[in-house]
């Protein structure tokens, strides 16, 4: 086996154990909220929370990465979520829980970009977008293993057992990843020079910051973070307010929650198939068209789902749709992450951790916004199944605007192109 392939192994375990941590909080939701006596509106904040903080270290922990390597920054991030992650366990009270979830994010931050920098070290161009489909495929695995996992824990434990043994698992991880991962193929005891020359010439060791001036006047990378925005205003509803929305507004028991691996079970064959679609497409079409072409058919058949998921009167109909639109937005994933790697070169970590935090911030709002819309049609007398729906509006309309929103990215065009160099416009 190729050392990049056992690379990408440690990768997709880590992308496991991250949506393991981060969903648990979504199918522990309802319980929480009876124990611990939390209103719609201020379980928005306790969701939401989370995101403001990745989204405020999201950058910092990207550049960092760049700067003093993958293999030590993303130790120090799964050491300091998976302690975060056990400390939600023992909250008590909603005074508890907003500062853990927000310290949380804080460690989380970091996370996506590093491993983004990881594959840009250790991958060739035309096999990234692959590896970022394999990397959120395992994310959806992680999400799909949560309810499995987590529904009988809570049956017999309680909801604050699953955070305990959740938080454990990634100090296993990290241990794994400081011993036997290196930056640079180059420093790997037993890579092929074989394998370094697939692989493509290193990158200097030398740090070279984002010159954030010139990075900031670049019309691509606005159009990547309104993409990005966007698209997670629409998504990040399956990873903080799905189980409450089945619970309450669909009528499912908790039992019953065993059937919401289904949208992370389609996730994870989404992102497979978009990041080999992309890479098939880039090479025989060139990077913009083959990047575009699965990004646009991917949220737009989102945005449609949703639509179909407000019409539908019954229940599994309902998760059927929701699967469906979770799939789509997830076909597009490797491709946007991709884009940063086509367009950031050697900056992959600042640029990821860019488009990531313009993400965070709709997350955020979304977060926020759905508990609010659920209690204001709550209040004026619509049925739970109606009041949960409402949000589902602009979740809707988001992803549209974020499927527009790839017409105006290039992802030929490098953001700080090196001097005397031509961008990249089909890999070969």
């Amino acid at each position: 086996m190729k050392y990049r392939h056992r690379v990408l192994i440690l990768l997709f375990f880590l992308s496991i154990i991250t949506y393991l941590d981060r969903v648990c909080i979504s199918v522990a939701g309802p319980e929480m909220q009876r124990d611990l006596d939390i209103s719609p509106e201020w379980w928005g904040w306790v969701v939401g929370v989370f995101a403001v903080s990745y989204a405020a270290f999201e950058i910092p922990s990207g550049a960092l990465g760049d700067r003093i390597g993958a293999r030590k920054v993303l130790t120090r991030i799964v050491i300091w979520w998976s302690g975060f992650t056990a400390a939600t366990g023992a909250a008590n009270s909603l005074a508890m829980l907003l500062p853990i979830r927000f310290l949380f994010g804080a460690g989380e931050a970091g996370a996506y970009p590093n491993t983004s920098g990881s594959i840009s070290k250790w991958f060739p161009v035309q096999e990234r977008a692959r590896a970022h489909g394999i990397v959120w495929m395992a994310s959806r695995i992680g999400g799909a293993l949560t309810p499995v996992l987590v529904v009988p824990i809570q049956t017999a434990f309680g909801w604050r057992a699953g955070f305990f043994i959740f938080g454990f698992v990634g100090l296993i991880w990290a241990a794994i990843w400081i011993w036997w991962y290196r930056d640079r193929p180059t420093d790997k005891p037993g890579v092929t020079p074989e394998e370094i020359a697939e692989i493509g010439t290193p990158a200097s060791k030398a740090h070279h910051p984002l010159p954030w001036g010139q990075a900031f006047r670049s019309r691509n990378l606005w159009a990547i973070m309104a993409m990005y925005f966007t698209y997670c205003w629409g998504s990040f509803f399956f990873l903080s307010w799905l189980h409450t929305y089945l619970v309450k507004g669909r009528g499912f028991t908790m039992q019953g929650l065993i059937f919401s691996t289904l949208p992370f079970i389609l996730g994870a064959m989404a992102n497979l198939s978009g990041g080999w679609a992309s890479d098939r497409l880039v090479q025989k079409f060139g990077l913009k068209t083959g990047r575009r072409a699965v990004a646009m058919m991917g949220l737009g058949s989102a945005a449609l789902f949703t639509v179909a998921t407000i019409l539908s009167t019954d229940k599994y109909v309902a998760l059927v749709f929701l699967a469906l639109s979770y799939a789509g937005s997830d076909f597009m994933l490797p491709s946007a992450w991709a884009v940063c790697l086509d367009i950031g070169k050697k900056y992959a970590g600042a640029v990821t951790g860019t488009m990531n935090t313009a993400g965070q911030v709709g997350s955020f709002l979304s977060s926020v916004a759905f508990g609010y819309f659920v209690k204001a049609a709550l209040e004026r007398g619509m049925t739970p199944l109606d009041a949960y729906n409402v949000p589902l509006i602009p979740m809707a309309l988001m992803l549209a605007v974020s499927t527009l929103l790839w017409l105006k990215i290039d992802p030929s065009q490098e953001l700080i192109p090196a001097e005397g160099e031509v961008p990249l416009q089909k890999a070969a």
